[in-house]
């Protein structure tokens, strides 16, 4: 697993797919344990994370951090990554782009097989929704909630967040988003215990 990962880490380094490479320092695969149960999916790189090299390392990444430990959980024990790999300056990403490193996070999934799949945004939401064939309504009504997935390919529990970066922009979200984590906290004690 080790070199196929390494051999995606360089695929997406080259990678000039489409223009965001252009203002991208680091193409960031992710960070943290090839072999955690658990990954973070967050939308793209900001600005921190572009000259850092690492994801969530921000603002956000900060807050994520408070967030890991209320749910019992430590930075260095989950693998962290993003649907888009190369800086977004805007936050914002286009349909187009998102479905070109979509690939890349399919990859990511397939090689490093996590039980649990934490969904922060609702880009990375809707996206991992779609792949593993569940019905994205909205973050109001989805976000907190543990969904099993399980078919003939995957065997796994794909769970919808707000992005950290919602409580930066409107702190009456830091309630919400700590609510839901210590509410994950809890069902990781039985999901990462429990065989398919």
């Amino acid at each position: 697993m080790e070199e196929s990962y390494r051999q995606l880490k360089l695929e997406v380094e080259k990678c000039r797919k489409c223009d965001l490479w252009r203002e991208s320092k680091h193409h960031i695969l992710g960070e943290g344990p090839l072999n955690s149960k658990i990954m973070l999916v967050g939308l793209g790189p900001g600005y921190h994370e572009n000259i850092e090299g690492r994801p969530f390392v921000g603002a956000a990444g900060k807050l994520l951090n408070n967030l890991l430990t209320l749910a019992g959980l430590e930075r260095g024990e989950v693998y962290i990554t993003n649907v888009i790999k190369c800086y977004l300056p805007d936050n914002k990403a286009a349909d187009e782009q998102v479905k070109t490193c979509g690939q890349y996070l399919d990859r990511q999934i397939d090689l490093l097989k996590p039980k649990v799949i934490v969904a922060l945004g609702s880009v990375a939401t809707k996206y991992l929704f779609e792949k593993h064939g569940l019905q994205y309504t909205s973050m109001d009504k989805l976000h907190g909630r543990i969904l099993k997935v399980k078919s003939l390919t995957c065997n796994r529990f794909i769970v919808a967040m707000y992005h950290p970066a919602s409580a930066l922009y409107n702190p009456s979200m830091k309630e919400v988003l700590e609510k839901d984590w210590k509410k994950l906290g809890e069902a990781l004690l039985k999901i990462l215990t429990e065989s398919f």
